[in-house]
């Protein structure tokens, strides 16, 4: 049964954005769910009033209510339960990501948007097959460790911490979500982090990504809030609302997320 998990407190706000936290009970490893409340105080910041529901097993996905879509991390266990699951999904999410809907993913969550992966153990499980990219595994070795990624395409640079054993390799109408300047990436041969496809942002990074990259939640939120209420909304800029926030504000935003619920 879904249920709203987070919401903003009562005021008057100019917007709404409704966010799905895709299998939030099952798949919210390393702090994920920083990234969630970090799309909370964006927004907030943006003057729009947000509702995060856990959709999760037996759940129905409702691709025309939802405004953003977050799919975490796990560990191959809770991954493969709910790989079952997902078939029901396939079609609400293959809608949602092919209409510009907005969709961050975060390791697991970006393997399982792919065609399969291979666990550590060697057994294939299956993705959703909405998109075309895979990932296999590698014996006796994770890539661990800081990492630095460039967009070129929005002249961002995004910080974080890799922790994956897991090689993914992008499908050929796909791109990745920046160039790697120091650390692994996908997977260590194309210089790739992450997938950028329409409106979806995947990564390995953990930490989590959002809270040290106030500039992608900026991207997230106001990608949303243009879509559902037209390009020509006034919102403030980044540098209005966040570069100038102190570092500790999102941590403070990290630490909440690494606290056991």
């Amino acid at each position: 049964m879904v249920y709203t998990s987070l919401k903003s407190p009562e005021k008057d706000y100019s917007y709404d954005l409704n966010i799905a936290h895709l299998y939030g009970d099952l798949m919210n490893t390393y702090g994920d769910n920083g990234n969630i409340l970090m799309l909370k105080y964006v927004a907030e910041k943006l003057n729009a009033r947000v509702q995060v529901d856990i959709v999760s097993l037996t759940d129905h996905f409702d691709k025309d209510f939802y405004d953003i879509a977050f799919f975490g991390g796990g560990q191959d266990f809770e991954q493969a339960i709910l790989a079952q699951d997902l078939p029901t999904k396939k079609e609400a999410l293959a809608d949602f990501i092919e209409n510009d809907g907005i969709v961050l993913a975060i390791c697991g969550g970006f393997q399982l948007l792919g065609q399969y992966y291979i666990e550590a153990g060697g057994r294939k499980i299956n993705g959703l097959g909405i998109l075309g990219h895979y990932t296999l595994n590698q014996s006796d070795n994770r890539y661990i460790g800081d990492i630095k990624i460039y967009n070129e395409e929005f002249d961002e640079t995004y910080y974080g911490f890799e922790n994956h054993q897991g090689r993914t390799f992008l499908a050929e109408n796909q791109k990745p979500l920046g160039k790697v300047v120091y650390g692994k990436g996908n997977n260590k041969e194309d210089g790739g982090e992450g997938l950028h496809y329409k409106n979806v942002f995947a990564s390995y990074f953990h930490g989590p990504i959002l809270s040290r990259n106030a500039n992608l939640a900026y991207r997230l939120v106001t990608t949303a809030l243009r879509k559902k209420y037209g390009s020509d909304i006034q919102l403030p800029t980044y540098e209005d609302i966040l570069s100038k926030e102190k570092p500790e504000e999102y941590a403070d935003i990290k630490n909440k997320a690494d606290k056991p619920s």
